[in-house]
Parts: C-alpha cells; structure tokens; sequence
C-alpha cells in the first residue's frame, strides 16, 4: 500500500466514555472501550457485518480504542466508506498472495480506484494470464482462512530495516522519505505485513468477492524515467451480483467502444503520423456537425456573441496569465524570428483580449462570448485514448463577463440550459458538484464566500441535489462541475461553470461602474459538451453507434431490388435531400437480403425498399434500424414521419 504516517495513540484518561450513535442515543461503558466492543453491544448482527468504524468523523479499524466521550458510526458493506475499506483489504490481500507465490517479486504501491484497485509489483519476468488466475486463486485460499487484520505502530528506521531485511527496496524507499519522527503504521495477516495508514477490514474473511482484471505497465512513482513495474488490475464487491452487474457493463462497454464503432461504422481513425489527433472521415464529420451547428443555435438564442481567437499566442501572454510557469510542459511551443510562441491549450485568454477591444461599461454585462475553439495539449502518450484523450481538441466554450451581483442568475440560467441540452442528446441524469476554495488561493474570503454561496444558491434555486467537494476549486475561484449517466451507467464529467477573479485582472480587462470608476469583472468559464471529440466518443458509445434520426450520419438508405428500379430509387433519394435530410443509395447489383443485412450493420435508422410494386404505386416499404418491418408508405407520409422524429429529437 502507499506509504503513509500512522496516527500516534490516544493517551490514556481516566474519564469513561460515552458514545453517541448515528441516531442520537448515548451508550455509557465503565472503561475504553473498541469499536467492535460497541458493535457487539448493539447486536450480534452489526457486530458480524462491522468492517470499520467513523468515530468523530474519523474512519479506524473496529480495534481503535476509543478513550474519550465520541460520536461513533459503524461502518459496514452498505456505507460507500466500507466497500472502499473491502477494496483496500482486497489490494493487500492481492500483495500477500504474489508474495507467496512469488517471494522474490517487490511490493510497491496499491491504491484503491474507482471500482476497484491495483497493486504495482516489481518482478523479473511479465505475469501471465495463467498468473493471475493462480494469484486469484491463492487469495481465494487466503480469504478463506478469516486471518485476523492486525495494526500496530513503529519507529520510522526501525521500519526502513524491517523492509529492507525482507528485501523490499521499494517499500523502504517509501518510508525513508517520511519525516524521522513520525510513527509508521503497518498492517499484517498471517505471516505477510504492508506499510498502511488503514483502516482494514478486521478479517480476511471479510473479503468474499473480487476479480483480477489485467496487467499493465506503471512506471515506479509515475516517472517515465524510472523503472516500468507491473500493474494489476482488480475489482471488489460487498456482493457478489454487484460484481457480475459491473463485469455486464464492462463487456457491454467493450461492445460499445468508440474506437472500434469508428472503425465499423466508418466515422475516424488516428494513426502514428499524428498521435492524438483524430482523422475524421465524411460520416464522422456528418456527426460533428450536427453536434456542433446544434450548439450555434444554443449560443445564438441564449445570447452569445460567436467570437473566434487565433491559434497561436506570444509567450508574454502566456506569462501574464500564469501558464508559461505552471503549464508550460502540456503547451506545444514554437519560435519565430526570436519570438517565442504556443499553440493555445484554452481559449479564455483570447476571449479577454477581444473583450479588451473597447471600453465596456456596466450596462454592456453581463457579456456573452462562444467559441468552438481548437486546442492543443501536450499530453503524454501513454495517456492517449481515441476521442477520449487527445492532443488537438475542439472546445463549445463560453465566457460571460460581468459583475459579481450577476453571478447568481448567469448560473442558474446556465444550469437550466444545460439541463435542456444534454435532454435533447438522451442524457437524464446529470450529477451536481461544488468545489470550493483550495488552501492555496487568491482573492479575499469575501469574494470567495460570494462566489461559493452563489454556485450553491444556483443549484438550490434550480432543485437539484448535490455535493461538495471541499478545496478541489482552482486557486482563482470555485466551480460546478456537471456530470452526466450514459446508457450503461457509466458517469463522464463534461460540464462546467468556473469562477474566475484573476485572469481578466491580470490581462487588463475593465468596466466602467455606476460609480463612473474602473472595475475588474467577474469571468464564468462555462462549458456544456466540454470537448467536442470526447463528448463524440460519449455519444457513440451511449448509443453504441445507433444514433437518434437527428443526429444519426446518414438517416435513410434507399435500397433498389433491381436495376429496373434504380431511377426511382435515385429519385426517392433526391425528394428526400431536397427535403433536407441525410440520404445515401445502394444501387449494387447485389441481392437486397445482403444489402438490407449490410446497412443494418451501419446502424442507419430507416431503410427503404423499392421495387416493381413500390415503383408503380410511387411508395416505398420501410424498415426500421431494429428490423422492423413498417409496410409500405407513401413518400410524403415517410417525410413527415421522419420530419416529426427528428424534431422530437
């Protein structure tokens, strides 16, 4: 496990405590008493399901003393805390079965991560899938035995040695680095210990369900210049149709992988000449399109100027806002009669500038600017990952300057927007976060205290729930960060509504107030899709490559039986374009059985069938993407229905 500082013991006193539950009751015990002594007071029951304890907010084992009065929660599989601790155990449980397997692999670090955990390992040779299948069965066995999770504390040297003796090099790299003083505290079952800050289920036996996944390279402390250990890769459940539900949707992801319907459905590719740049082909361009001319209409009825900034900035620029010092490693630079420049990560310092061509005053804000902007990042390669992770990416991204009076209404008019938006693409549910002011910050308490107060106000006035996440604000404001479900469950943070008190102050942008003084304003950074190639890679893959009418590349094939029908089928093709819709024909001397199978296969939402019948009736039998069979319709009542289905989106 990661290396950390081990809390020091509570001193002994001679006050007896009494622990207040999560329900407001009192119990009294004539001396300290530990959490699972607690647990078993209550009942048998909770005392058998406890894995951990919250005494004063704090997460310990169910062995922490408690020696003073406290409020206590029992932590089981139901709380969210207790099935991080189940993953947690289950990457030492990992660790120790390797060990035994493999005494002469090297522990190193073994977080937990969102649906599971990884533990890297230092070994001579690559695991094999017939090695995880026998690591996973060693822990298996481990479990079984129920070993008890025991804690305990040691001087920090002492600690480097113990490591050291056992041949761990990198787990006594982790420890040296702590401060001499500090207490270190180890966790170990059966005859395997770890460095650990805890808390622990109290058993092995606890940990019932769990899964290795993969192997993957990691490089030790994540720097590419040092050595490349090995990752794997687990997943660990409370309950065991949890983990079959969540191995369903990684194999329905699988299906759904925009990297592989790009390729089936012809939409983009990338390839070596241009790392993390994405090609993309007519169909896939058909696609961005709808997205992005529907969100031209959404700046122009929401009151957005359209504005576009050039792609290349002065490094003095980049200097004043502060990301020639702090983000200078992520930019691609270039120079030109000695003048250094960078291809702009963000759009928001163009956006300032041309706010900046002009004098503004108060009864100009708040003001709206959009700009489907195009960015580059230098981001490493081994964090490439199709539309997902890029270098070059396109923006829908917005800047409202105005006054801090204005802040309130410009977010909940945002949120509702947003809200409308993400509707119309087939999202439901969206989840809300505030993250509020980091340690290292500028701007005073009271500007802070406005701003926070104003984002959550929004998000009450817009009724919604949400939650906190304390200090993940950037250092220049706070924001809320909108996150939306897809079809699978999966959760994407796409949206945004920052506060910015710095960057319009560091780059000279004024109004003129009632006052007749100068101002600095207030500057939203809002985005709804976020980046347009990653919100693309969502769509595909919410709809694994089905997409509704509106949005589909092509909404209609027109399949000819025969050559004797090819004219009409060409003519229904063009009634349908010059009706303004997204039509292709197939006209190949195949058999219609194959050409109907085919384009099923592309996904496109209608098909229509000619033949001798429809040719002389003027109809056309149409099928729908799920095989349908509608009969057949004349084309004007085809337009109107599809017309209708677009609109609806």
């Amino acid at each position: 496990m990661v290396g950390v500082v081990g809390s020091s013991p509570i001193a002994p006193t001679n006050i007896l405590p009494n622990i207040t539950l999560p329900d407001g009751s009192v119990k009294s015990f004539p001396g300290p008493v530990t959490v699972a002594e607690v647990a078993q007071s209550i009942g048998a029951g909770l005392a058998r399901a406890a894995l951990a304890g919250k005494v004063d907010g704090r997460l310990v084992d169910t062995s922490h003393r408690i020696e003073r009065d406290a409020a206590l929660a029992i932590v089981t599989e139901r709380d969210a805390e207790g099935l991080e601790i189940l993953r947690h155990s289950t990457a030492h449980l990992l660790a120790q079965a390797v060990k035994e397997l493999y005494p002469e692999a090297q522990v190193t670090i073994g977080p937990v991560i969102e649906n599971g955990f990884y533990y890297d390992f230092a070994y001579k040779r690559p695991f094999t899938p017939e090695d995880l299948a026998a690591i996973e069965k060693r822990m298996a066995e481990i479990a079984k035995k129920d070993l008890p999770v025991q804690r305990r504390e040691m001087p920090r040297d002492e600690a480097v040695q113990l490591f050291r003796d056992q041949g761990e090099a990198y787990k006594a790299e982790i420890i040296a680095a702590i401060p001499e003083k500090e207490a270190i505290s180890l966790y170990g079952q059966g005859d395997w210990i770890d460095l650990c800050r805890g808390p622990h289920v109290p058993s092995t036996g606890k940990l019932k369900v769990f899964k290795l996944m993969r192997v993957a390279g990691a490089y030790w402390r994540g720097d590419s210049k040092n050595e490349m250990l090995q990752r794997i890769y687990g997943t660990a459940w409370a309950k065991k149709e949890d983990q079959d539900a969540y191995l369903k949707m990684l194999e329905e992801a699988e299906k759904r992988d925009h990297r592989r319907l790009g390729t089936q459905l012809d939409l983009f590719h990338m390839q070596g000449e241009a790392p993390g740049l994405v090609f993309w082909h007519p169909k896939g361009w058909a696609l961005w399109q709808q997205v992005e001319q529907y969100m031209r209409r959404v700046y122009r009825d929401n009151g957005y100027q359209e504005v576009r900034g050039p792609q290349i900035l002065d490094r003095s620029l980049w200097e004043r806002t502060g990301h020639w010092e702090n983000f200078r490693e992520n930019m691609f630079t270039t120079s030109s009669e000695n003048r250094d420049y960078a291809l702009k990560p963000m759009n928001c310092p163009g956006h300032i500038l041309i706010y900046n061509k002009g004098v503004r005053s108060y009864r100009d804000l708040p003001l709206r600017y959009g700009e489907f902007g195009s960015c580059h990042r230098n981001e490493p390669s081994g964090a490439l990952h199709g539309l997902m992770r890029v270098r070059g990416f396109v923006q829908d991204d917005g800047h409202i300057f105005c006054t801090e009076e204005q802040i309130l209404g410009e977010c909940v008019a945002f949120t509702a927007l947003l809200q409308r938006v993400y509707r119309d693409f087939g999202f439901e549910q969206v989840i809300y976060k505030v993250a509020t002011r980091p340690a290292k910050r500028i701007g005073s308490d009271e500007s802070w205290d406005k701003a926070e107060g104003a984002l959550q106000e929004a998000l009450r006035r817009s009724q919604v729930a949400f939650t906190l996440s304390p200090g993940e604000g950037a250092f220049y404001g706070p924001k809320i960060e909108y996150s939306l479900k897809d079809g699978i469950g999966r959760v994407w943070q796409c949206g945004t509504m920052q506060v910015d008190f710095s960057m319009p102050g560091r780059l000279g942008a004024e109004y003129v107030g009632e006052d007749n003084t100068r101002h600095t304003p207030v500057m939203l950074h809002r985005a709804i899709v976020g980046s347009m190639e990653r919100f693309l890679g969502i769509l595909i893959e919410h709809f694994a490559g089905a997409f509704p009418v509106w949005l589909a590349p092509e909404q209609v094939v027109v399949l000819n039986i025969s050559e004797h029908q090819a004219d009409y089928a060409v003519a229904v093709a063009g009634a349908l374009r010059e009706a303004g819709f997204r039509v292709v024909e197939d006209l190949r001397n195949e058999k219609i059985s194959y050409k109907i199978r085919e384009h099923s296969l592309q996904k496109l939402p209608y098909q229509l069938v000619v033949g001798d019948k429809e040719k002389q009736a003027g109809t056309v039998a149409v099928r729908t993407r799920g095989g349908e069979d509608l009969g057949a319709m004349g084309l004007d009542a085809f337009i109107a229905r599809l017309r209708s289905e677009a609109k609806a989106r």
